[in-house]
């Protein structure tokens, strides 16, 4: 047979075994046992279940638990255990007469149970190794339901962040990419959404709570839904805006979060947009000119921190063929060279330039050129963005 050894992840020492057994006879039957039958073993032992949770877990592998301890009644020690040291198998020895109370600890989360006098040595080996593999299967098992549960919630919320746009008529195409800053999270504090109204007109919106945690990312959740009813209850932006400052200090964590955010009206002629700004990066124009930071005049400071009363828009002249490019800061607050220096609105419009050719490309490889764009900031930065990251691509291709 294989020689049995410690499941990986343990602290201490290789094919540790805890005996919790107050008899001394018990005891030593054990020790020759298993000296017999698996001498790779490292047994210890204590007498109560005081010192056995004292003990635990220290690398212990697997637990023999004499259910007839000084200090405990029944399967309170089982219980103990369990809560102490979730990850060590637990093999249960009873009396002759108590063989139903083993059944009984079977059901509490022992993995086997073995009858004091019965067992010959290599079947207390035999069932110390069983024990251990079949518990590291059930905390394997149990990771996975976990995991499982959780992707499926992680996409419930996804889906609340990154709503599918509302556009109907279809002359414009939008192309977003949302990446969280934070590792193995598929949400952050950024958010966007795009909606079309009856009359034609197509409202763009990006935004960003400061901060970088699931509060964050249900703060940005909130706001997001909020200003897509608001939108489609044909509210004029600066009365969206207005009710998401007053609403942002009810919702957050802490007093100290605020948000940044973008949102335009593009006329339904598609020739002219209004834009908002809250604290939030002006968006990039791209037309047959080039690529540019549209040049506003008018703003506000970011949702949640000062009174704010009036909203200005800024109306911008598009032409026939355009692009918009929006986005939160992610994109242009990494490092370059692992200096202090920023990679910056420059080189970000030095990128779409770069990368865009005519106009044409833009409407046509929209999700190539968002690629590219967040590559050559990660190049920059010389490893992956650590902000969370939402950018957006507006086209109209023109008639």
């Amino acid at each position: 047979m294989t020689p049995w050894r410690e499941p990986a992840g343990a602290a201490g020492g290789p094919n540790a075994v805890l005996l919790i057994e107050d008899d001394p006879g018990d005891v030593l039957l054990v020790r020759e046992a298993l000296s017999d039958a698996a001498p790779e073993l490292e047994l210890r032992d204590v007498g109560t279940l005081g010192d056995a949770l004292a003990a635990l877990p220290d690398g212990i592998a697997c637990a023999l638990l004499d259910l007839g301890l000084p200090d405990t009644v029944g399967l309170d020690a089982l219980r103990a255990i369990r809560e102490r040291a979730p990850a060590v198998a637990v093999v249960v020895l009873t009396g002759r007469d108590d063989e139903q109370l083993g059944i009984e600890a079977l059901g509490a989360g022992a993995q086997d149970y073995l009858v004091k006098g019965r067992v010959e040595p290599e079947v207390l080996a035999r069932a110390i190794r069983y024990a251990v593999e079949r518990r590291r299967a059930e905390l394997t098992e149990r990771e996975l339901l976990e995991a499982q549960l959780q992707a499926r919630e992680n996409a419930r919320l996804e889906r609340g962040l990154l709503p599918l746009p509302l556009l109907e008529r279809g002359d414009l195409r939008l192309h977003a990419d949302y990446r969280p800053g934070r590792r193995r999270s598929l949400l952050g504090g950024d958010f966007y959404d795009a909606v079309e109204l009856a009359d034609g007109e197509v409202h763009v919106m990006v935004g960003d709570v400061c901060g970088h945690g699931p509060d964050e990312a249900a703060l940005g959740a909130c706001l997001r839904a909020a200003w897509r009813a608001l939108t489609l209850a044909c509210h004029p932006p600066p009365e969206t805006l207005a009710t998401l400052h007053r609403m942002l200090p009810h919702e957050r964590h802490a007093p100290h979060v605020f948000a940044t955010l973008c949102t335009l009206a593009v006329a339904p002629d598609r020739r002219s947009a209004t834009v908002w700004v809250a604290g939030h990066q002006a968006p990039i124009v791209v037309d047959a000119a080039g690529a540019r930071v549209l040049e506003l005049t008018e703003g506000a400071p970011p949702l949640g921190i000062y009174e704010q009363t009036e909203w200005r828009g800024q109306r911008v002249e598009l032409g026939d063929d355009w692009s918009l490019l929006l986005y939160t800061d992610g994109l242009v607050e990494g490092h370059v060279g692992g200096g202090p220096e920023r990679f910056g609105e420059r080189r970000l419009v030095a990128t779409i330039e770069r990368h865009a050719g005519d106009l044409g490309g833009v409407h046509r490889d929209g999700p190539e050129l968002l690629d590219r764009l967040i590559a050559e900031a990660e190049r920059h930065n010389g490893e992956p963005l650590t902000d969370d990251l939402a950018v957006l691509l507006l086209s109209c291709p023109g008639g």
